[in-house]
């Protein structure tokens, strides 16, 4: 399976480039997350614009994401997302696990005001 990486100063874009997100497209994108964890990133952000529909191995993929990034003081964001996907979560009660962002401008906006309040704190 294909990706982007868009790498930016605090967060990284993720971006896989198939319609269906299943196990063997998700242990490539686990193996990303966490490349991109340990090189320093803490924030990343999974734009699923291209994305029509996952299987369960697909939505759980997230999940390290979310670890990797929560253990580091950082945000994993869900963006790109569409109807059938979003149901995925719901049907999964995962909707309130992942953070969701409506394009990835506003997953930048919800980087920056996280580093902001880190950086007021001291962390």
């Amino acid at each position: 399976m294909k990706f982007t990486v868009d790498k930016h100063e605090r967060y990284v874009v993720i971006e896989p480039l198939t319609d269906f997100l299943n196990g063997e497209a998700a242990a490539n994108l686990k193996g990303e997350f966490m490349l991109r964890n340990t090189g320093g990133q803490r924030n990343i952000v999974l734009n699923l614009c291209h994305v029509q529909d996952a299987d369960e191995d697909g939505i759980r993929m997230g999940l390290l994401a979310r670890r990797l990034c929560k253990a580091s003081g950082g945000l994993f964001i869900l963006t790109g997302l569409n109807k059938r996907l979003t149901d995925l979560l719901k049907i999964t009660n995962l909707e309130g696990y992942f953070k969701t962002a409506s394009s990835v401008a506003k997953a930048e906006d919800m980087i920056f005001g996280n580093e902001i309040r880190l950086d007021l704190r001291g962390e």
